[in-house]
């Protein structure tokens, strides 16, 4: 079994659909209801050998990740260029909508982050090459599909690549506790990047004072800070009401 796999129905769905190269299609025995039936359908219509194994041994091999009977042995992921998610935008007639992630480290809040990006109309994903979450089998099962649609670059240093999104007529708004104003309060119409920072730490000092802006989530509780993918998602979120008003 390759390092890369796709666990469960949804996810090894939609990269059939999308057309990711599979090595093969591995299903528990007995399983050939559903979703599943058109898993196998899909795969042999497009020559993919398909091989029933033990539950037992995808247990195994998705090491505690939920597979629902069904894993795609694929060759690593391949990542986008920035020029990629500039031309999503140009197709669609939209200003870029992007999603930098600050050293974001948690595969899941990055598969979460793919989905509500695709449900939202983001045209694709900025994540640092060091110090960050790459793309993984947790990611994609996560993203529940999501990661066959949305592209995902990988840059080098944080700071110069929002100098050089701004260049290329972005605003930057970062999500910070130490935000001027409420995100739903601020102006997101536009080219815009949307910054989300590590887990932990939230944004470095750096990536903050490169920002054009940051915005707050405002929270009544006694919890100091959201979830990082639930904070992406109300920017996000707002970012596509915004949008969808000024249309």
């Amino acid at each position: 079994m390759p390092d890369e796999f796709i666990a469960g129905r949804n996810s090894v769905l939609e990269a059939l659909k999308a057309g990711r190269p599979i090595n093969k299609i591995l299903v528990a025995k007995g399983e050939r209801q559903g979703s599943v039936k058109e898993i196998i359908a899909l795969a042999k219509e497009q020559g993919l050998v398909v091989q029933d194994v033990d539950s037992a041994k995808l247990d195994s091999l998705t090491q505690g990740l939920k597979h629902q009977g069904v894993v795609a042995a694929t060759s690593p992921v391949d990542y986008a260029e920035l020029s990629d998610l500039w031309a999503k935008a140009a197709a669609k007639n939209e200003p870029p909508f992007f999603i930098l992630l600050d050293e974001l480290e948690d595969p899941h809040n990055l598969g979460a982050i793919l989905r509500t990006a695709d449900a939202a109309g983001a045209h694709g994903v900025l994540i640092p090459k060091r110090r960050s979450c790459p793309l993984s089998g947790t990611v994609a099962k996560t993203s529940a599909g999501a990661i066959e649609h949305v592209p995902v670059a990988r840059i080098g240093n944080v700071a110069q690549t929002i100098k050089e999104l701004k260049k290329m007529g972005c605003w930057i708004v970062g999500a910070d506790m130490a935000g001027s104003q409420n995100y739903y309060q601020a102006d997101l119409t536009g080219p815009i990047v949307v910054v989300i920072g590590n887990e932990g730490q939230g944004l470095s000092r750096l990536t903050k004072e490169t920002c054009d802006f940051l915005v707050k989530i405002p929270m009544k509780g006694k919890i100091a800070s959201l979830n990082a993918s639930v904070a992406c998602s109300l920017i996000l979120y707002e970012v596509f009401r915004q949008r969808e008003e000024g249309r």
